[in-house]
């Protein structure tokens, strides 16, 4: 052989990979705070672990990604939204047992390295994370020829929050006769997908830049909305002990979400119309003509965080989210029963 083989013969560019890394390199230090030990591009990210404020630290954990959602990124070429979705998702996953986020990780994969598409990426994690005060500490960027599809790519995050034991909230005081509260998604957030695409696509045969008047957007635009994130609307109420239970609405919706924080011998009941069910997810029942249980166990129905409280602190937290504009619905109530929801 003549011409000796380089590993960019083989599909992978080192240069553009680097290009990628200065660029990340550049956003993530947005990010710093005085706790951030390292810098991006060493082996570990390194995170100053003490807390004297607390009397019993504990770590929360979380990884997640962004399911199909990544599909309409595709489709309509917008790459800076999908970060800020993953950390906000990731971050809403820790808020639910009361923990802050201190530092996320992120997981970049694709075929064929374009850093322009990578740098959008992480500009949306960015955001994500400055928004949420969260460090951006590391990640991986991974070029894999041959394992994705041209364009397409695969993202995953992992966070890290703090909550003191004495605070965190897990469910466990929940009792028949409680308050359920619910604050509004803003679309899809990032679950369902497989199913909308579907609908949108294939049974309506709508193309990314088909406007829907009863959702007030485009295709593409009504899917890329963004996750919400719920840590600076909980600001102030996380350690005031009136919250018992918290449920991020995500894949699997109410009727599979509530239930993860429900103790023994408990059940919700759900009214309906107590809450502004989205447009988006009327359209896509129309649609598919798609039976209501199907509904409430794959997507949020415009609810994107579940609050359980007691009767008597319910005006409290709900008298907190006016004063800062946030809406704020009751829902329904604490029963008896198995570990179930029940909408009627």
């Amino acid at each position: 052989m003549d011409q000796p083989i380089t590993y960019s013969d083989a599909g992978v560019n080192i240069d553009a990979a680097n290009r990628a890394t200065e660029k990340i390199k550049e956003l993530a230090r947005s990010t710093f705070n005085a706790r951030t030990l390292s810098e991006i591009g060493s082996f570990g990210g390194m995170f100053d672990g003490s807390f004297p404020r607390m009397s019993r630290p504990v770590l929360v954990a979380s990884a997640d990604g962004v399911g199909t959602k990544l599909k309409i990124a595709f489709l309509t070429g917008t790459h800076n939204t999908i970060g800020r979705d993953l950390v906000n998702h990731c971050v809403n996953d820790i808020l639910v047992q009361g923990a802050r986020p201190l530092f996320f990780l992120d997981y970049i994969a694709t075929g064929v390295l374009a850093p322009d598409v990578v740098a959008g990426i992480v500009e949306g994690i960015t955001v994500g994370c400055r928004e949420n005060g969260c460090v951006l500490l590391g990640g991986e960027t991974a070029e894999m020829p041959g394992f994705y599809a041209e364009g397409e790519y695969d993202v995953a995050g992992f966070i890290v929050g703090v909550v003191d034991r004495e605070k965190v909230i897990d469910g466990k005081r929940v009792v028949p006769g409680d308050t359920v509260l619910a604050l509004p998604s803003s679309g899809l957030h990032t679950n369902g997908y497989s199913l909308a695409r579907k609908l949108f696509f294939e049974v309506a045969g709508y193309e990314v830049n088909t406007h829907l008047s009863a959702v007030g957007a485009t295709v593409g635009a009504a899917l890329l909305a963004e996750h919400r994130s719920y840590l600076n609307a909980m600001d102030g109420l996380l350690d005031t002990g009136q919250i018992k239970g918290l449920a991020h609405i995500t894949g699997g919706g109410l009727l599979e979400n509530i239930p993860r924080i429900l103790p023994a011998g408990t059940s919700v009941a759900i009214a309906r119309g107590t809450w502004p069910v989205l447009p988006i997810f009327t359209l896509m029942q129309e649609i598919g003509s798609i039976q209501d249980a199907e509904m409430y166990r794959t997507f949020n129905m415009g609810v994107g965080l579940v609050i359980i409280t007691s009767p008597q602190d319910a005006e409290a937290i709900q008298s907190h989210f006016g004063r800062r504009d946030e809406q704020c619905y009751e829902i329904g109530r604490v029963i008896e029963g198995n570990r179930e929801v029940l909408i009627g």
